[in-house]
């Protein structure tokens, strides 16, 4: 029996990168998976299968974040497959425009914003009346709002800052109810977004060095971060930012 077997989680953009490997090991944990995507079924789909190949359970809902109604049609097509939930992962993401403040326009902030702060605030705040007591809500951030500033992801660096204090501010909202609410802020990643610069030797070789442990983090490192938190031994861990840079921001 797994640590969270007769549990229900969703993760919120988990077709591909860290959110797959999040929801693979929730479902290996033993909870049934809603694996949320935007627009790639096909890559949806995969991941359920790989859940389900492993013993777990799952199943896979769409809705696209950042545009209007877009929590009440995730929560619609999840309530289709489920009858409550025991674990929120907000992971769904963009890092948007890669410019610094003087070329950031209106369109590209508000988009980033919508996507990345907007939409977890309203899923999350549907779905606590679908959360029970005692549940989990873990938000993913990010290094860059601690350490590391990249001028050209100024809007993203902030968006995340806006998920960090929802972090805190509802720990202390929902704690009556034994929910806990923590945030784990990943440094760089090997996941597709990044693949474009990251990928080539010298690339790679300069983030690795920003870790004392000397390589760049895959998304099972994030994952089982997330299990942890998800699970029963992290009951009195709540409120926090957890740093899971590998040590970059030492």
């Amino acid at each position: 029996m797994g640590a969270l077997t007769g549990k229900t989680a969703l993760v919120t953009g988990s077709a591909r990168g860290i959110g797959r490997a999040i929801a693979e090991r929730l479902g290996r944990d033993g909870a049934r998976v809603a694996v949320h995507y935007n627009g790639n079924a096909t890559a949806a789909k995969e991941t359920v299968a790989a859940i389900e190949a492993a013993g777990g359970a799952a199943f896979a809902i769409q809705a696209p974040l950042g545009v209007p109604g877009d929590a009440e049609a995730l929560w619609t097509a999840f309530d289709a497959h489920a009858d409550g939930l025991d674990i929120l992962v907000n992971n769904a993401g963009t890092d948007g425009i890669r410019e610094p403040i003087g070329g950031t326009d209106e369109e590209a902030f508000d988009r980033v914003f919508a996507v990345n702060t907007k939409a977890p605030f309203f899923v999350t705040k549907l779905g606590l009346d679908r959360l029970r007591d005692g549940g989990r809500i873990i938000n993913v951030s990010t290094g860059l709002t601690r350490g590391a500033h990249m001028p050209e992801l100024i809007a993203y660096t902030m968006t995340k800052g806006a998920i960090d204090s929802l972090t805190s501010v509802l720990a202390k909202g929902v704690g009556s109810r034994g929910i806990t609410v923590n945030a784990v802020a990943p440094g760089v990643v090997d996941t597709d977004m990044n693949a474009d610069w990251l990928r080539n030797d010298e690339a790679r070789a300069a983030v690795s060095n920003l870790s004392p442990l000397n390589r760049v983090g895959h998304p099972t490192d994030i994952a089982d971060i997330v299990a942890f938190l998800a699970s029963d031994d992290a009951r009195w861990i709540t409120g926090q930012w957890i740093d899971a840079t590998g040590g970059a921001l030492l």
